[in-house]
């Protein structure tokens, strides 16, 4: 017999652990936040083209869909065969006013040995002075319209605008292209979500706040960083600040929540509620302290506070008093 009061003695330590680890909790009024599932894409703070300053053929092109490229950094090359043309003709005019200047200092040279004998006048070396001055300036203005074109061919270098990732290049090496025509677009300065919220949210949205994601290594949280005041198709276009966001897919859909507006609910602590063949049982305290089971009906599970809990559909009312924590 000794070892059957042992056993009853174990099971009695045992329900009175199971009821001293028990808790009581109130079914309450709580503040719900709604939230609203939305789409959003993944998009470059700053989307800016790298454009050619020079008109004629792309002669090459050094990036594609997905180079990483710096500022600055020459990402292909217009020629403009003109160009070519012009400076030759440039060349040649150098290099004929540089032979009429050799040769009107040279004429200089003999009219001051003339002056010096007295053989000739101050009068012509005067005009022979003014001659070699007169080459010697448009000299330099030929010299300037060549730098003109140098500069003009060097424009044919199209450079990238920002650092960042090249998300398209719709032309190719032997394309004809524009001046301002677009080379390759660049996004840079970082990525965040955009969306699009219908414009009946628009008041309960605030800078600042904590936005949900869905991701595939769970939820996610962001910061609304801005909201812009113009609405568009009827809805308001918001910026997601989010930390560490992948940038491999410009323009991928992400899932997220926001929180859209609250509202008032009667809710209970998850740990009350206990499962069995599909119902959710609380068990209730009465005013004369006995504990009873009780069908409830509850909903989604949400937070308050840091506070797991359940919204209560029907089964009910607020006030009454609930045993948690129990097996």
């Amino acid at each position: 017999m000794k070892p059957i009061v042992f056993a009853a003695a174990t099971c009695l330590l045992a329900l009175n652990a199971e009821f001293t680890a028990a808790a009581e909790a109130t079914v309450e009024h709580v503040t719900k936040t709604e939230w609203k599932a939305v789409f959003a894409k993944v998009e470059a703070r700053n989307n800016i083209p790298a454009r050619s300053r020079l008109g004629g053929t792309l002669e090459e092109i050094s990036v594609v869909e997905g180079s990483q490229v710096t500022q600055g950094q020459h990402i292909g090359t217009t020629v403009d065969e003109k160009l070519v043309l012009e400076l030759r003709a440039i060349d040649a005019q150098l290099m004929s006013l540089n032979s009429e200047l050799t040769n009107a200092q040279a004429e200089l040279a003999r009219g001051l040995n003339l002056l010096e004998r007295g053989v000739t006048t101050e009068q012509n070396v005067d005009g022979l002075r003014t001659k070699v001055e007169v080459i010697q300036g448009r000299i330099g203005a030929t010299a300037a319209q060549k730098d003109v074109l140098l500069q003009r061919t060097d424009e044919g270098r199209i450079l990238a605008p920002i650092s960042g990732t090249v998300i398209s290049v719709p032309v190719t090496a032997g394309s004809v292209v524009l001046p301002g025509e677009m080379i390759a677009a660049i996004g840079g300065g970082g990525f965040f979500l955009r969306l699009a919220v219908p414009e009946r949210h628009a008041d309960f949205l605030n800078e600042g706040d904590t936005i949900q994601i869905g991701g595939t290594e769970g939820t996610e949280t962001g910061t609304l960083a801005k909201l812009y005041p113009q609405i568009e198709n009827g809805r308001v276009i918001a910026d997601v600040e989010v930390a560490n966001l992948s940038a491999d897919f410009i323009g991928r859909r992400v899932l997220v929540r926001l929180p859209v507006g609250q509202s008032e609910t009667i809710a209970i602590p998850v740990d009350a509620v206990e499962t069995r063949m599909g119902l959710d049982f609380v068990r209730v305290t009465s005013a004369n302290g006995e504990a009873s089971e009780r069908v409830v009906m509850v909903g989604e599970p949400f937070d308050v506070a840091g506070t797991r809990m359940f919204e209560v559909l029907s089964g009910l009312r607020v006030g009454e008093t609930l045993v948690t924590g129990h097996e």
